[in-house]
Order: C-alpha cells, then structure tokens, then sequence
C-alpha cells in the first residue's frame, strides 16, 4: 500500500482536493480533522491540555482563541502543545493505515498541511502538493472571516514556501482554473497511482 502525502499552503485548495479523493472512494486521513476531533468536547487531548494550559477549556470544550493566543506568540508553549497532540495523532493514524490495509487499498491519502513542515514527507511514497499563484492564494485567504494581511504574513512565515514545496513534489494540482479541472487532475492522479501501486 502507498502512503501518499497531499499537502499545500494555506489558500492553496488542499481541503477541496482532499474531499475530491475522497469522494472517488480514496481513503483520507485528515491530520486536521483528527486533531479537531482529539481537542473537541469529551476529546482525548482535553484533560492534558487543561492540565498544561488552564483556562483554555471552557464548559468541557477548547477555547482555540484562548489556546491560539498563548502559542502563537509562544514557541515553548507550542512545542509543549505539540507534544500532546503529535503522538495522539500518530496513534490514530496507525489505526487508518491497519483499517485500509484491511481493506486492500492500493494506496491512501494523508491530507497534512505541514507536511515538509514537521518532516512527514519522509514517511511517504508519493508527495502531491496543490498550488496556486500567489495572487490567488492571498485573495482566497483575505476573503476568510476574521483574517488580516498581518495574519496572513504571520502564518505565511511558518510554512515551507509554494514554490519549495513544488520543487519537492511529484504531482502538483493547479487549483486556479476551477473545481472541474483540479478534478480531472485529482481522476488522472488517482489512476497513475493506482496503476503504481
């Protein structure tokens, strides 16, 4: 079974890509969601968290404002954050890989934003990375709620830039031309994997 990374920077279109392989029967472990999952009401990672950060649960759920305030101006406070949740989320990845291997998947997805990042590249076989021009990419996030050029820049920053991240991949899906053609690129992908694995 192939492990393909599938990643991108923030505006880029990863999430729509990754419910496109989804939607054609490719099984998709999303790192964000799982995390979501492990920080929600009644979640995993909630006592630890409360534990290392109180204040930051409220009525039993997290408060990501509250929580994204301390570690986002806070690199030890992240790093302590990480540490909680990166081995929760590994574990819940065993458990999709040993779900799909049982199913005989030729290959799954791992939708990971930070995937060059944190280094997950390594584990994978094949890397998809989704992209767009820079253009493109700040007008998708500026149209976000409650987000700012500051912001923007900030989070920018923390990532591996688009045109490194191309440089490491082995498909790229151009987003900027409409749902329909980022599909066909997603349908032409699936079937070059399939035919590898």
């Amino acid at each position: 079974m192939l492990i393909v990374g599938l990643t991108g920077s923030v505006g880029m279109g990863k999430s729509e890509t990754a419910k496109m392989f989804a939607a054609a029967g490719i099984s998709v472990f999303d790192a964000d969601a799982t995390v979501h999952r492990l920080q929600a009401k009644g979640g995993k990672a909630i006592p630890k968290i409360e534990k290392l950060f109180p204040g930051v649960i409220k009525d039993g759920a997290l408060d990501r404002a509250a929580l994204g305030a301390i570690i986002f101006s806070d690199e030890d406070a992240k790093k302590k954050l990480e540490a909680i949740m990166h081995p929760m989320v590994a574990e819940e990845r065993i458990g999709f890989f040993e779900s799909a291997e049982k199913a005989n998947a030729p290959f799954v997805v791992l939708d990971i934003p930070l995937l060059f990042e944190t280094g997950g590249d390594k584990a994978c076989d094949k890397v998809v990375v989704v992209s767009a021009p820079a253009d493109v990419q700040r007008a998708r996030v500026l149209a976000r709620p409650n987000m700012s050029p500051e912001k923007f820049e900030q989070i920018l920053v923390r990532q591996t830039p688009d045109k490194d991240k191309r440089a490491q991949a082995d498909y790229i899906i151009e987003t900027d031309k409409g749902l329909d053609a980022a599909r066909s690129q997603v349908v032409r992908i699936i079937e070059e994997l399939t035919n590898h694995a």
